[in-house]
């Protein structure tokens, strides 16, 4: 399997705060089945004050540290970006590692706020479009305005938006309402990817192969397996030299 958001990447936000963290939660992931991660790290100006230059060499200490201990993951580098004011500077700067690419545009995983939708916030698509730059939305079904109504999700829809629905919703650890909107996306074939969210080995450990039963039972075996191999295969293809749109028995077998 393959999991495109997690914070695995130490000592650069509310992830994991040290090396021997990050490889816990390595371990964790290959024990669950996970091949190949992109590290997600925050970039949120004034609370993770992250961009492209200053991760880079954290991703290159854990990736020697991952090979020097043996642990058979693949990582790759990306981020989770904070809806804000800086993205546009950011984007002219080259400062923001895309998930990957979608039907030839790059992808952002881009997270809103908790609380709501901020009201406009097609315009930001929309400028980001004409940047040939297409937003993943990191698990809407834990936002609360699409909580409250599902009709929320629909202008993101809309927008030509993908969507990122967290494994542990799925499988119900992030309460009723969450699990209850993650399967609503689901059954409507809203979802792009499945991906763990991994934090911490105790409280946001990263579980996707849970996730991934989970969903089957709402869409079928095949399409289970599509959210968490051969999608994020084709997103993430540069990352780790996928052949794009491989099918998903076929990443398996690459792997």
């Amino acid at each position: 399997m393959i999991d495109l958001h997690c914070h695995m990447l130490p000592g650069v936000d509310d992830g994991a705060a040290t090396l021997a963290e990050a490889l816990g939660l390595a371990r964790a992931a290959v024990d669950d089945g996970i091949t190949h991660a992109l590290a997600t790290p925050h970039v949120h100006i004034g609370r993770y004050d992250n961009d492209r230059d200053r991760l880079a060499d954290a991703f290159g200490n854990l990736r020697r540290a991952l090979i020097k201990e043996r642990i058979p993951l693949r990582l790759g580098l990306a981020a989770e970006v904070r809806l804000t004011d800086d993205i546009p500077r950011l984007v002219e700067e080259e400062q923001l590692p895309f998930i990957g690419e979608w039907q030839g545009d790059w992808v952002l995983l881009l997270e809103l706020p908790h609380s709501h939708i901020p009201p406009g916030v097609e315009q930001v698509f929309a400028w980001l479009a004409r940047r040939n730059i297409r937003v993943l939305i990191a698990h809407p079904e834990r936002n609360r305005d699409i909580l409250r109504d599902f009709k929320q999700v629909l202008p993101l829809v809309r927008s030509d938006c993908l969507l990122q629905v967290t494994a542990g919703a799925v499988a119900g650890h992030f309460g009723a309402g969450a699990e209850r909107r993650a399967r609503e996306l689901l059954t409507r074939d809203m979802v792009t990817v499945l991906a763990t969210d991994a934090h911490h080995l105790q409280r946001r450990p990263p579980v996707l192969a849970a996730g991934r039963i989970a969903a089957e039972a709402t869409v079928g075996e095949s399409r289970s397996w599509d959210l968490v191999q051969y999608n994020p295969a084709s997103l993430a293809a540069a990352h780790f030299d996928f052949p794009i749109c491989m099918h998903s028995a076929a990443v398996a077998e690459y792997s």
